[in-house]
């Protein structure tokens, strides 16, 4: 008899709900992850004494376009989410702000006060693109199968009749499409910068969904589990052991057994062996290869090989800090305002977002990067002490390997001051005599710390050849795996990086089929 029905590899976002699932429905479940906490890139630890500070992904946004929480009752498991409104707060140079809100209608009002062109134009481009961007959110909770992509996606909300005008636009770069529909740099930037987070820059092709996505904000909002990200995965890791499944850190899988091509389990590095009668990989697929080994048949082995991580994105600099930054746009004493609830951003017009991805692409950190800024305690008082506060500083872009063949371990304090210098530029109270303690989060360290090759949050780069039915390769975009018995789930599949949790629940769905038309 095998030690359980699910084996799954790795404790990621994707990987626990894809367990959660599985648990509930009655499977036996073990998972294993390798470090000595769950959650992957969404964690949430103490690393300077007294401050809670989220190691990878912090907004969640996306999570609340699926049932996932209900599904599982993770509230019953100790997860509280905060609403949290406004979701963006963008100030400019001149000293002017947008603030986005859930609200249509008050981010409109906001948006006349600092673009007054560009209020009337900023609601005709949310009601003419969110049926699209709906029909988005349906491809992205269901497996990207050719009639699940036609059903959902091409004809979400049927034929339209300029359909050659929205293939064209489609087929645009955003930033060209934004240029296109707003007046203002301003309201350019606060639609672009957001659509630059999946990692394309304003000029790539085919990147204009990434900005025809932004109407789904206003549906969805923004919450924060209180007490750090880290708290969703924790809520799930008890659910799935509710559920009698169990969950094993600190054992790093080393391979993926097999037998007559089939997945059988896996052998951990301290020799110890799970078997079961399906095996998930919620690993990035490059680690999933590496586990394969010549298990895989050579074509697809190849494939996975080859699934482009890119050269990173970003970096994070996280601060516990004595204050909240003070923004000229509105200014506060360094006391909390609406504002420091939202995500903040640094990105003054898509000019300058392109001169930062152009320092990237000839392999240097920009000069001038772009920033959101997350000030999370000004809203949950359980992440700093008294008076205290964490401001998290994600930065695109920078580079894995660097062209002037400097290491980034070295580098590292030379690159967070740029991004506080940045900061301080439109929050000049922050500087480094209010900064108690930091982390600093390079590609380099995101990859050994976190398990993302070459840096990459999304473990694949979201351009249009490594999505939906190619993602993470071709013949392998199912979350079926490269022999049979296997599974993966993750970022490295449909549909892509974000805390959402869609790939592992649509993963489940898969393996649930599958599983009851086998017998024990």
């Amino acid at each position: 008899m095998t030690d359980c029905d699910v084996l799954v590899i790795g404790a990621g976002h994707n990987a626990l709900v894809c367990a959660g699932y599985l648990a509930q429905a009655g499977y036996r479940v073990i998972v294993l992850e390798r470090r000595g906490v769950v959650g992957g890139a969404v964690v949430t630890e103490e690393i300077v004494p007294g401050f809670q500070f989220d190691l990878g992904g912090s907004a969640h946004i996306l999570i609340n376009h699926t049932s996932i929480v209900a599904d599982l009752n993770l509230t019953a498991h100790g997860l509280d989410y905060l609403d949290l409104d406004p979701l963006f707060f963008h100030p400019f140079p001149d000293h002017s702000a947008i603030t986005m809100y859930k609200s249509v209608d008050a981010t409109c009002e906001s948006i006349a006060q600092a673009a007054p062109e560009d209020a009337d134009n900023y609601r005709a481009f949310v009601a003419q693109w969110l049926p699209m961007a709906q029909g988005m959110v349906e491809s992205f909770t269901h497996a990207p199968t050719p009639l699940n992509l036609a059903r959902y996606l091409a004809f979400a909300d049927g034929i339209p009749r300029d359909w050659q005008g929205r293939v064209s636009t489609l087929m645009r770069g955003y930033g060209q499409l934004l240029r296109e529909t707003f007046v203002t740099p301003k309201v350019q930037a606060l639609v672009g910068w957001m659509a630059a987070q999946s990692g394309p820059p304003p000029t790539e092709p085919f990147g204009a969904p990434f900005a025809l996505w932004h109407p789904m904000y206003h549906v969805s909002g923004m919450k924060r589990p209180r007490g750090g990200s880290g708290m969703l995965t924790q809520a799930l890791a008890r659910m799935i052991e509710a559920h009698g499944g169990a969950v094993h850190v600190n054992q790093p899988v080393a391979r993926i057994l097999t037998e007559n091509g089939r997945a059988v389990g896996a052998e951990t590095a301290s020799g110890e062996r799970f078997t079961a009668r399906a095996v998930v990989s919620g690993a990035h697929i490059h680690a999933t290869a590496a586990m394969l080994g010549d298990a895989a048949p050579a074509k697809l082995r190849d494939r996975m090989r080859k699934a482009r991580a890119g050269n990173g994105f970003g970096m994070v600099v996280r601060l516990a800090t004595d204050t909240l930054p003070d923004y000229l746009a509105r200014p506060t004493g360094g006391a909390a305002g609406e504002h420091h609830t939202a995500l903040q951003f640094i990105c003054p017009d898509l000019d300058y977002l392109e001169r930062a991805y152009g320092d990237y692409a000839a392999g240097r950190p920009s000069e001038h990067p772009g920033l959101v800024v997350m000030t999370w305690s000004a809203s949950d008082a359980s992440l700093a002490p008294q008076g205290k506060h964490v401001v998290f500083l994600w930065a695109q872009y920078f580079p894995y390997a660097l062209a002037s063949g400097e290491n980034w371990d070295a580098i590292a304090e030379r690159e967070s001051a740029r991004l506080v210098r940045k900061l301080a530029e439109y929050a000049p109270n922050m500087t480094p005599d209010h900064i108690i303690g930091s982390l600093i989060e390079t590609p380099l360290y995101l990859e050994r710390e976190l398990g993302l090759p070459r840096g990459n949050v999304m473990h694949l780069d979201m351009s249009i050849d490594q999505m939906f039915l190619f993602r993470p390769a071709a013949g392998l975009g199912q979350y079926r795996g490269a022999v049979r018995g296997l599974y993966q789930t993750g970022a490295s599949t449909h549909p892509g990086g974000g805390i959402m949790g869609a790939s592992g629940r649509n993963a489940a769905a898969v393996i649930l089929k599958d599983l009851s038309r086998r017998k024990v």
